[in-house]
């Protein structure tokens, strides 16, 4: 019974992680930039959640309108601080988006106040129990349930749709792509939309598993987020969905065996140094 709650909890966390780390890993395989500044989106997402559902008590209108707005704002992160530096060396857009994740934190801190918001009502509260005692909370199943229609849909557009060809053709080699008739432009917008829209939907299911959103909530999942991709291999998006759901369980289960000796949130880079030591490309990752 342990084993098949820990399972679930890490599938649940791992859920999360694929969410956030998704949209890092499109942004990297499209511009080589580590888009650091991702995490600050997933904080705006929990944010808009929580302030949605406390006016309209509408869950769905929450994360519809949490998907959109940063999605716009995304939109306008790669507009205003990435294109400027797409000629520069990538250390460059790294620092730029170091700077604008700290200062998002402190923004949020003097919009929103240090303390953090809470649901008035929390949203799907309840559980069910499936056997023996074992009970499986109604956002627990959200998350999980939209985790997987989430990411189906994406790998089937990006498989089968014009849209999906031509982000994979702009990754493959841009200077061809844009040859063939491709907007080059309008792919690298469409990618920030969906990649933000991604952390935006992670944030407000965060919000809801711990009934809180904060400004530095960001915080841990930057790091987690990079270090998901690098082991899953930069730019591989079946990669980071791997590492993401193996490093939810390892976190799982390393919270009941390994709590005495190593915190939670350093088990990931714990998992990231065994796993280069092997492969330094990563789990999926060309060498």
């Amino acid at each position: 019974m342990l084993y098949v709650e820990l399972t679930i909890q890490g599938i649940v966390q791992g859920s999360i992680y694929a969410l956030i780390a998704l949209g890092l890993t499109l942004v990297y395989g499209l511009l080589r930039i580590l888009h650091v500044a991702h995490a600050a989106l997933f904080t705006l997402g929990g944010y808009i959640g929580v302030i949605v559902t406390n006016q309209t008590g509408s869950l769905t209108l929450a994360i519809v309108a949490a998907a959109i707005i940063v999605g716009l704002v995304g939109m306008a992160v790669y507009k205003l601080a990435y294109e400027p530096l797409l000629s520069q060396p990538p250390y460059i857009a790294l620092i730029a988006s170091i700077a604008l994740f700290i200062a998002s934190e402190e923004l949020y801190r003097i919009i929103f106040g240090p303390y953090g918001l809470s649901y008035t009502v929390q949203p799907m509260s309840g559980h069910i129990e499936l056997f023996d005692g074992f009970r499986l909370k109604y956002v627990e199943i959200l998350v999980i349930s939209m985790s997987v229609v989430i990411l189906s849909v994406l790998g089937y557009l990006s498989l089968h749709s014009r849209m999906g060809i031509a982000w994979r053709a702009t990754v493959t080699d841009p200077s061809m792509a844009q040859a063939f008739g491709v907007n080059i432009q309008n792919v690298r917008y469409l990618n920030f939309f969906i990649g933000s829209a991604l952390a935006a939907i992670a944030g407000v299911l965060v919000a809801l598993l711990n009934n809180f959103v904060e400004p530095t909530m960001g915080s841990v999942a930057s790091y987690k987020a990079l270090a998901i991709i690098v082991l899953g291999g930069l730019g591989s998006i079946r990669g980071t969905l791997l590492a993401a759901m193996l490093l939810g369980v390892i976190e799982s289960f390393g919270t009941i065996y390994l709590g005495h000796l190593i915190d939670r949130d350093a088990l990931a880079f714990a998992f990231l140094i065994l796993v280069l030591m092997v492969r330094p490309q990563g789990l999926l990752g060309a060498k």
